[in-house]
């Protein structure tokens, strides 16, 4: 069982900026695809940026290429999500996966170990 625990949402104003964290009792950069995804009421989930744990690559959905940097911590048990020009449609709420997958793709709710998630609110 792995455990994720994210933190830094709160409520910002249009074009501010939040940093997410993600601490998880694995090492992320073994064997596991990171992910950071986030749900609206009535949405489903959406994937919205993975990393690779071999070479460190992220990728990003398209809504957020440009705004939004996953990275690796130097703890190899913690992820970031910077996210800058937040606007009202990123309000969310995002939670970190742990999957173990080939980290070409989004994949769905029932698949890897998911955090609790933290609301970010943008207005």
């Amino acid at each position: 069982q792995v455990q994720l625990v994210e933190s830094g949402g709160g409520s910002v104003q249009a074009g501010g900026s939040l940093r997410l964290s993600c601490v998880a009792s694995i090492n992320t950069n073994r064997g596991y695809c990171m992910g950071w995804f986030r749900q609206a009421p009535g949405n489903q989930p959406e994937g919205v940026a993975r990393i690779r744990g071999d070479d460190g690559r992220a990728s990003y959905a398209d809504s957020v290429k440009g705004r939004f940097t996953m990275s690796r911590g130097n703890a190899k048990n913690t992820v970031y999500l910077q996210m800058n020009s937040l606007a009202p449609d990123d309000t969310a709420k995002y939670s970190c996966v742990a999957a173990n997958v080939v980290c070409d793709r989004w994949w769905g709710p029932e698949i890897g170990f998911w955090g609790q998630g933290t609301q970010v609110t943008v207005s």
